[in-house]
């Protein structure tokens, strides 16, 4: 019999406080924590609270003494030398499908010294920055999700996939208007959206033989007010949820958000270019890993 291939599905949702998480009504986050695990995480304090290094960390699984991004603007980065995991498993697997979406340009365009993902990804056609409006929010997040569900219910079962699908209303809505009812709105829409991709998932004709690990994450917290980069715990909290293929049933005890790729490594049997690499498969941290 042969062993069936992998498929790794992230969802990132950027700027989602952990205890906001808690206090707002996410069913489909809740039913990805009952299969695998949710717990919160520290923001290692070589990472900034700022979305390009977080992110950066988490996708290439190295710290960004390593990958070379500080702050949002992506510019002279070391990516070559320490690819995201999407393209990684491409050069390693000539047929992998593969699909990366997201609202904010740096992720997958040339736009401030992009792109995080070397292979570029889908950027949906719609409003940005202070032209844009909590609408705009939403119509960017759902063409993403949309984009990401129509590729997820195609794909051929038989070849292994990687995903990385941004979701980026939760942040904005944070900088603009704080720990609001606005922001626990795009919480909400957004835990929608990780439902959509779920079903999308589950609904595959194939499902019962595929294997399947679906992450999601974010990458920092808030203030109270709006706004993050310092090192307050309501920045420094971060969270995870995952269940599938390797993931333990209950929380980890040590978490790093790093460990995003090194799961992700493991599952599509990926060895990393960098000796830097501190990411390790969810449990493994536990039992003494470094």
């Amino acid at each position: 019999m042969s062993v069936p291939a992998a498929h790794v599905l992230v969802v990132g949702v950027d700027g989602v406080r952990y205890d906001t998480l808690v206090e707002v009504d996410t069913p489909h986050l809740d039913a990805i924590a009952a299969a695998g695990f949710r717990r919160p995480v520290q923001v290692h304090p070589q990472v900034p609270t700022i979305s390009g290094p977080s992110w950066a960390t988490m996708v290439t699984g190295v710290l960004p003494g390593t990958h070379r991004i500080y702050d949002n603007d992506l510019s002279g980065h070391a990516l070559a030398a320490n690819p995201d995991f999407v393209h990684l498993a491409r050069r390693a697997q000539p047929d992998l499908q593969a699909f990366i979406g997201a609202d904010w340009q740096p992720l997958v365009t040339a736009h401030s010294g992009g792109p995080l993902f070397a292979d570029g990804g889908y950027l949906p056609d719609c409003r940005r920055g202070e032209e844009a409006e909590p609408a705009d929010w939403h119509r960017a997040d759902q063409l993403v999700t949309d984009a990401a569900a129509t590729f997820l219910a195609g794909l051929d079962g038989r070849r292994g996939s990687a995903s990385f699908v941004y979701l980026h209303g939760c942040d904005t809505a944070g900088h603009q208007t704080g720990v609001s009812e606005r922001y626990r709105e795009l919480v909400r829409a957004s835990d929608e959206r990780v439902g959509q991709l779920v079903r999308a998932v589950d609904a595959r004709v194939s499902r019962a033989e595929e294997d399947w690990v679906i992450i999601a994450a974010t990458d920092h917290g808030h203030r109270p007010e709006g706004g993050h980069g310092g090192d307050s715990p309501e920045e420094r909290t971060a969270w995870i949820a995952a269940q599938g293929a390797g993931v333990p049933d209950s929380p980890p005890a040590e978490l790093e958000l790093a460990d995003v790729a090194g799961h992700a490594f493991s599952v599509l049997g990926l060895t990393p270019r960098s000796d830097d690499v501190i990411g390790v498969p969810f449990g493994q941290r536990d039992a003494g890993t470094d």
